[in-house]
């Protein structure tokens, strides 16, 4: 009988880590953006905080989760932690006092990387404990939800602190909740120990070799590559939204923001969905949400009014709230315990590297088009995406 995630020794404390660095995370660039915008007054700079933040450690967050995934989580986590706590603490000291860029973009790369290689190994941690009862996937939809909530909850979370009581409070505030999470994770005893397998005494770029390895298999393969194209067109989209809902429809600022909320309670309705479809096979889950996402953008690009936009938002965001956690779902349930964090790892990093391509393609549509355009080659893309799974991961139940 499958036993409720909840029960099992050591969840909790993993669920409650992932969302605090989930929020944590979303808490500290926007108010980081926040402080480097004020601090400079220069677009570039912002750039650059994103940067460093998000791009960069997608390339260094393999090396050192393959480093760390031979430790126990009661020791790597808390180290990761600690480190996003000091590095917050050292902002919030800088923000205080003397702005420097160039102190803000080497604390924010420290920090995104730490903050990327524990979600690698919080997932692998979460797969190991939860897999030998059956439970992995309704504890994912619970990380799901802690995720869609933790995403939306640090922008706005930052934007109170920083407009009430200025930017170093903010930071102060994120350095004290990683603190109290690494001391939560030191003292737990039922999380799990060193996973070990052949290459156990090899360096970093063997272990790295190694979970690449396993990424050359299916359905693993096929999945993250069609997921780390998937993300460049999910991301294609963002920075031309506020274009879109301001001059292509006319709906101004209000518009903009019902716009951006119908995608977030499409996502709510996604994680609710997971929760309720989760033992459904593979294939449906990752094909049908990867469909209802490019359904959803290909209705933007020819929604005539706000109403239709918001409608077609709530759809595909809807599909955006199933399709990442059923994808990492399934990478997971094909893992052995010892590769769990390395793979997991790398996916991450593809999540966190794929977007600035988007960015840049979604931009360039725009200005040399129309937002409906990136719209629709947003959409179509992620539907030519949808095809190519269902047509290579194989029809398998769970």
């Amino acid at each position: 009988m499958e036993r409720s995630p909840l029960t099992v020794p050591g969840f909790r404390r993993l669920a409650l880590s992932y969302a605090v660095n989930e929020l944590g995370d979303n808490l500290g660039v926007v108010a980081l953006a926040i402080l480097v915008l004020d601090g400079t007054g220069s677009a570039l700079a912002t750039a650059a905080l994103f940067v460093c933040s998000r791009f960069i450690p997608a390339f260094i967050a393999p090396w050192l989760t393959a480093r760390l995934d031979r430790r126990p989580v009661s020791r790597s986590l808390p180290l990761l932690y600690a480190i996003e706590a000091a590095a917050f603490a050292a902002l919030a000291v800088s923000a205080a006092h003397t702005f420097s860029l160039a102190i803000v973009l080497v604390l924010a790369l420290v920090d995104g990387t730490c903050a990327l290689t524990g979600r690698g190994l919080s997932r692998g941690a979460v797969a190991v404990i939860l897999n030998p009862h059956g439970a992995l996937r309704r504890g994912n939809a619970l990380l799901n939800g802690a995720f869609a909530v933790a995403s939306a909850a640090g922008p706005a979370a930052a934007g109170l602190l920083v407009g009430v009581a200025g930017a170093s409070a903010a930071l102060w505030v994120d350095a004290g909740s990683f603190a109290i999470i690494a001391v939560l994770l030191a003292l737990g005893r039922n999380l799990p120990a060193a996973t070990s397998d052949d290459d156990d005494d090899a360096g970093w770029s063997a272990r790295v070799r190694t979970g690449l390895g396993a990424v050359r298999r299916e359905p693993i393969r096929t999945l993250i590559v069609a997921q780390t194209f998937a993300f460049v067109f999910f991301f294609l989209v963002i920075p031309i939204e506020v274009v879109y809902a301001k001059d292509t429809l006319d709906a101004g600022d209000i518009g903009y923001g019902v716009l951006l909320s119908a995608w977030g309670a499409g996502l709510v309705i996604g994680s609710a969905l997971f929760s309720r479809l989760r033992d459904h096979s593979t294939r449906t889950l990752v094909v049908g949400s990867t469909l209802l996402v490019g359904v959803g953008y290909v209705g933007l690009a020819v929604s005539p009014t706000i109403a239709l936009a918001c409608v077609a938002s709530i759809v595909g965001g809807a599909g955006n709230g199933v399709q990442w956690v059923s994808v990492l779902t399934a990478v997971q349930e094909a893992l052995p315990d010892a590769l769990q964090a390395r793979v997991v790892g790398l996916l991450e990093s593809a999540a966190a590297a794929a977007p600035g391509i988007g960015f840049l393609l979604g931009g360039l549509l725009t200005a040399v088009w129309s937002p409906r355009l990136a719209y629709l080659v947003a959409g179509l893309g992620v539907m030519a995406i949808a095809v190519a799974m269902a047509r290579r991961i194989a029809p398998v139940r769970r």
